[in-house]
């Protein structure tokens, strides 16, 4: 294997959207860094069943709501 190629591994804690939290090893950030969750699997769609609409956070669905508004005849 080489050397001095692969990230360095630290403990960061992850806070959920509910408010949990655990530790776990990462190579974000840096030793006891914070990572908040803005979608986890307590609260998408995917996991729950919802049939709930996520956030538009970046405007990325509306752009592309738009861009393809005409598309197909609809």
């Amino acid at each position: 294997m080489k050397k001095d190629i692969h990230p360095e591994y630290h403990m960061i804690k992850v806070v959920m959207t509910d408010g949990s939290e655990f530790t776990t090893r990462s190579t974000y950030g840096s030793e006891g860094a914070t990572l908040n969750l803005d979608i986890d699997p307590t609260s998408h769609p995917a996991w729950t069943g919802n049939t709930n609409q996520l956030l538009d956070r970046g405007g990325r669905v509306s752009r592309f709501k738009d861009k393809f508004s005409g598309f197909l005849g609809s």
